[in-house]
Protein backbone atom coordinates (compact mmCIF):
# COMPACT_ATOMS: atom_id res chain seq x y z
CA UNK A 1 0.00 0.00 0.00
CA UNK A 2 1.33 3.31 -1.22
CA UNK A 3 1.66 5.60 1.75
CA UNK A 4 -0.59 9.46 1.05
CA UNK A 5 1.25 12.51 1.97
CA UNK A 6 -0.99 14.93 3.50
CA UNK A 7 -0.26 17.08 0.84
CA UNK A 8 -2.20 14.39 -1.44
CA UNK A 9 -5.46 14.68 0.69
CA UNK A 10 -8.46 16.74 -0.92
CA UNK A 11 -9.41 19.70 1.10
CA UNK A 12 -5.81 20.09 3.34
CA UNK A 13 -4.22 23.31 2.04
CA UNK A 14 -0.89 25.15 2.51
CA UNK A 15 -2.65 26.62 5.80
CA UNK A 16 -3.60 23.39 7.58
CA UNK A 17 -1.12 21.52 7.45
CA UNK A 18 1.27 24.17 8.72
CA UNK A 19 -1.14 24.19 11.59
CA UNK A 20 -0.96 20.15 11.48
CA UNK A 21 2.79 20.27 11.62
CA UNK A 22 2.30 22.92 14.40
CA UNK A 23 0.50 20.33 16.57
CA UNK A 24 2.20 16.83 15.50
CA UNK A 25 0.66 15.44 12.32
CA UNK A 26 3.10 14.91 10.17
CA UNK A 27 1.21 11.97 8.20
CA UNK A 28 -1.97 10.52 7.14
CA UNK A 29 -1.54 7.73 9.78
CA UNK A 30 -1.22 11.04 12.44
CA UNK A 31 -4.27 12.09 10.71
CA UNK A 32 -6.49 9.10 11.26
CA UNK A 33 -5.23 8.69 14.90
CA UNK A 34 -6.13 12.21 16.06
CA UNK A 35 -8.94 12.62 14.00
CA UNK A 36 -11.31 15.97 13.10
CA UNK A 37 -12.25 16.60 16.53
CA UNK A 38 -8.69 15.73 18.16
CA UNK A 39 -6.90 18.04 15.86
CA UNK A 40 -9.26 20.96 16.12
CA UNK A 41 -8.91 20.83 19.92
CA UNK A 42 -5.02 20.53 19.59
CA UNK A 43 -4.95 23.57 17.86
CA UNK A 44 -7.55 25.58 19.46
CA UNK A 45 -5.84 24.60 23.03
CA UNK A 46 -1.88 25.47 21.26
CA UNK A 47 -3.52 28.84 19.93
CA UNK A 48 -5.94 30.09 22.61
CA UNK A 49 -5.83 33.35 21.19
CA UNK A 50 -6.62 32.98 17.88
CA UNK A 51 -9.96 32.35 16.08
CA UNK A 52 -10.35 29.16 14.05
CA UNK A 53 -13.68 28.11 12.22
CA UNK A 54 -15.01 24.92 13.70
CA UNK A 55 -16.75 24.26 10.40
CA UNK A 56 -14.28 24.48 8.08
CA UNK A 57 -12.04 22.47 9.95
CA UNK A 58 -13.74 19.56 11.00
CA UNK A 59 -15.33 19.21 7.38
CA UNK A 60 -12.09 19.76 5.72
CA UNK A 61 -10.40 17.28 8.02
CA UNK A 62 -12.90 14.63 7.92
CA UNK A 63 -13.23 15.10 4.42
CA UNK A 64 -9.81 14.38 3.51
CA UNK A 65 -10.34 11.13 5.61
CA UNK A 66 -12.99 10.17 3.47
CA UNK A 67 -11.86 10.89 0.15
CA UNK A 68 -14.77 13.69 -0.39
CA UNK A 69 -15.33 17.16 -0.44
CA UNK A 70 -15.64 19.45 2.32
CA UNK A 71 -18.77 20.90 1.43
Amino acid sequence: MKMQRLEDLPNLGKTIIQNLHSIGVYSVGDLKKVGPVGVYKKITTKYPKKTWPVCYYLYSIEGALTGKHWK
